[in-house]
């Protein structure tokens, strides 16, 4: 059996992955011309935690994984807020999870993929034909290749749902929020080794985490409303963020230097079915759960598990009746996680004092030690 995957990101490779533990050929076509590294940090947990661990991956995701030593809440002048220290931010997320950057996570799966798969940089799906028997696709560079699936696992953007089910904006719902994250080439003194330092102020959230290991990474989130159709992103951020100090201004300059940047809104994908005949999305093409939930790596990974699961175990030769079955397994989840997304993304970057204070009390109240007694009694030490 034979699968064509649109992307190489965390869905593509544990799809890729996973199929290729299940005795399928893969190739797998991405736009970028090569791979992508850095991106924001992730906790990484719940169903993909524990289908990394039945994947045999999860040995090399800890090896890459960090903790963060010191999350520290600062004002608008750079003053501290409060901070909670490591052994309350592990209460907080539980023994099950663990902190990795999604271009660290990448590297694991493709270092695990790249002997056993062609990638085919520099390509994009153009157009998709099927029958009951195969499916065939178009790419930009003139080929055409064919499969016994093909697997939309291409993004939020996704050409494969655009081609499959119609135009993009029929399936995104805007959370009227924009992000701009990119990895600093030098960490800014006034954030400690192993330390996240973040900052929110009337609409506009900023961060700088440092990994640990030298790499330090930049996260400004913000409301839309403080966007301007057009503007690139060194302007737009410099517009928006330019009036507030701590270790913004170096940040922003870091910006210049930087190799790439990810800066895009932030919108979830709701879409009423996820596959047709021998054609399937998975990942952000098909859910999206956004940054607002923090699920996404995790569902992409129990997605290509549980797909290939169903591929086999499940329904092995009726690829339609399997995919119909892993839709109904996962779903479920992604729509929890979304509609978490949609509950919060109102104290993401609060506009108002008075909501800054309330967003940021569960966390107050998870840095007093009775509390986090309790959390590690409860979470830690079950």
């Amino acid at each position: 059996m034979r699968a064509i995957i649109i992307g190489a990101g965390i869905a593509g490779l544990a799809t890729a992955l996973r199929l290729h533990q299940i005795g399928w050929d893969t190739l797998i076509v991405e736009r970028a011309p090569a791979r992508r590294g850095g991106g924001y940090a992730v906790t990484f947990g719940g169903i993909g935690y524990d289908a990394a661990e039945r994947m045999g991956i999860l040995p090399d995701l800890r090896a890459k994984s960090f903790d963060t030593q010191e999350l520290v809440y600062h004002k608008s002048d750079g003053s501290r807020r409060f901070a909670l220290d490591r052994a309350t931010i592990a209460a907080t997320t539980g023994p099950r999870s663990i902190t990795i950057l999604r271009g660290d996570l990448e590297a694991v799966l493709y270092e695990k993929v790249r002997d056993h798969t062609e990638i085919r940089f520099g390509a994009t799906l153009t157009a998709i034909d099927q029958d009951d028997h195969a499916v065939r696709v178009t790419l930009s560079d003139g080929t055409i290749e064919e499969a016994d699936l093909l697997i939309g696992a291409d993004g939020l953007h996704s050409a494969t749902r655009a081609l499959l089910f119609g135009p993009e904006e029929d399936f995104l719902l805007d959370l009227e929020h924009k992000v701009a994250v990119f990895m600093l080439d030098r960490r800014p003194a006034t954030i400690a080794p192993g330390a996240t330092g973040t900052l929110s102020s009337n609409g506009r959230t900023a961060a700088v985490i440092s990994v640990g290991d030298g790499r330090n990474v930049a996260f400004f989130g913000y409301r839309a409303d403080h966007a301007r159709p057009d503007e690139d992103v060194a302007t737009q951020l410099e517009r928006v963020y330019g009036d507030l100090g701590w270790v913004i201004p170096e940040a922003l300059a870091g910006l210049q230097r930087a190799d790439s940047v990810y800066f895009d809104t932030i919108s979830q994908v709701v879409a009423p079915c996820w596959s047709s005949g021998r054609v399937v999305l998975l990942g952000d093409a098909a859910w999206c759960v956004t940054l607002f939930a923090g699920y996404g790596s995790a569902l992409a990974v129990g997605g290509a598990d549980r797909l290939g699961t169903e591929l086999t175990a499940a329904h092995p030769g009726d690829i339609p009746a399997a995919l119909s079955a892993w839709e109904a397994a996962i779903r479920p989840e992604a729509e929890r996680k979304q509609k978490l997304g949609r509950r919060v993304k109102g104290v993401y970057a609060p506009a108002n004092p008075a909501l800054l204070w309330l967003s940021l009390l569960p966390l107050r109240l998870a840095s007093l030690p009775p509390v986090r007694r309790y959390m590690t009694r409860r979470f830690i030490k079950g």
